[in-house]
């Protein structure tokens, strides 16, 4: 009930503003009160500039110029991260480059040594053949300068058993001896 009250109390007293304001009219448009809203008008933002001079647009250039500063400090540190990086990269190339090249050197090194190694072991092993060559040239040799005498002792031998063979009679071995160094001696002259 004491809503209703002073709902109906509230009506009544702006309805009486509102018929006021209608008999009067605009007080802004009344030219006898125009220098007192100048008045006003100029003190109100006066005192609105003078706080917004002094007190707040202090503060917004001094984030601006903060804001300012850290961009920049932000794109000097990256400038010097992409110059330091670039040193870097190019040492790293260089650390390659020398790694490859120090590769090629040692491959190169360890491929020589293998071709010396193997033309010491080449020499040696055909010192070796011409060694054995030489000890079987002197063995043919020598079994050529025997084998004449043994081929006659094997070839009076045989021709001997085989007379001894077909006639049935033991052969002189002087005699046949003799017969085979004739025969020897012809087959050398022709």
């Amino acid at each position: 009930m004491k809503k209703i009250i002073i709902y109906l109390y509230a009506l009544f007293s702006f309805n009486k503003i509102a018929i006021s304001a209608e008999t009067g009219g605009m007080p802004q448009l009344n030219p006898e009160f125009w220098y007192s809203q100048i008045f006003w008008l100029t003190i109100t933002f006066g005192i609105l500039l003078i706080i917004l001079s002094k007190f707040i647009l202090p503060k917004i250039r001094n984030n601006l110029e903060t804001r300012k500063s850290q961009i920049m400090e932000n794109i000097e540190i990256a400038d010097n991260q992409k110059t330091s990086s670039e040193k870097n990269l190019k040492e790293y190339d260089k650390i390659i480059f020398d790694a490859k090249e120090n590769a090629k050197k040692t491959f190169n090194l360890a491929k020589e040594k293998i071709q010396l190694d193997l033309s010491k072991e080449r020499e040696k092993i055909e010192n070796e053949l011409n060694s054995e060559i030489d000890d079987i040239e002197n063995e043919i040799k020598d079994l050529k300068k025997s084998s004449p005498e043994k081929i006659n002792i094997i070839a009076v031998d045989t021709a001997a058993e085989i007379i001894q063979k077909l006639i049935g009679v033991e052969a002189n071995k002087s005699n046949v001896s003799a017969i085979v160094n004739e025969q020897i001696k012809l087959m050398k002259d022709k």
